[in-house]
């Protein structure tokens, strides 16, 4: 039996998966001590698990270098690789969002020089071009981007909000919603034909387990 290598977003994702993985009967106690390794395995299940920048995750993923990852729906969206998307852990909950100050919840849709700063240039370009029909300026930003309408770079920004508490500190407001995000399971083509029976009956008893949670 080959090993299967689960690609984990850094952060609390990671640490939440790992619990709901012990939970299937798929610990690996390697993870618990202090150590310098980037992969770290469970002999007797054989899996191997490293943890990724969210972003490289989907990345991993596709090009088979890990055959399950665990990462957020944006950035599944963001980096649109040629992925399976098997299951929402309902992890991380949050929406990603287009705030701005209220007087733009009437020009939104109807301002044709519109500019939109965000941290997800695809999203945002999804939303405003295919969506609404409506043709924006995107401008990148790596940083706070609730700065950019306040000192007048852009007239609205798109991103993930979760309390929106940091929006209304800075005299923004929700304008309109894109999409509920939360944490995903997602599976290499290959590796789901290669190892069905194996990936089915993981994801299967994770989604077991969710719904216990849940009750």
């Amino acid at each position: 039996m080959r090993y299967l290598t689960f690609a984990l977003a850094k952060g609390r994702i990671a640490d939440q998966t790992m619990e709901i993985l012990e939970q299937i009967g798929l610990p690996c106690h390697e993870m618990k001590e202090k150590s310098r390794k980037l992969i770290f395995t469970n002999e007797e299940a054989k899996i191997r698990i490293f943890l990724a920048k969210p972003s490289d995750v989907p990345t991993y993923v596709e090009y088979g270098a890990a055959d399950i990852g665990v990462v957020g729906k944006d950035t599944i969206m963001e980096e649109n690789r040629n992925i399976y998307e098997m299951l929402d852990l309902g992890l991380g909950k949050c929406r990603m969002m287009v705030a701005g100050f209220e007087e733009m919840r009437d020009k939104l849709y109807k301002k044709h020089d519109l500019r939109v700063a965000t941290k997800y240039p695809a999203i945002a370009t999804d939303f405003f071009y295919r969506q609404k029909n409506q043709t924006v300026e995107i401008i990148k930003l790596n940083g706070s981007v609730e700065l950019a309408p306040i000192v007048g770079l852009s007239d609205v920004i798109v991103d993930i909000v979760e309390t929106g508490s940091t929006l209304k500190e800075n005299g923004l407001v929700l304008l309109d919603e894109i999409c509920d995000l939360s944490a995903r399971v997602v599976v290499n083509r290959v590796s789901m034909k290669m190892e069905h029976e194996r990936i089915i009956e993981i994801i299967d008893n994770m989604r077991k387990i969710i719904k216990e949670n849940e009750k």
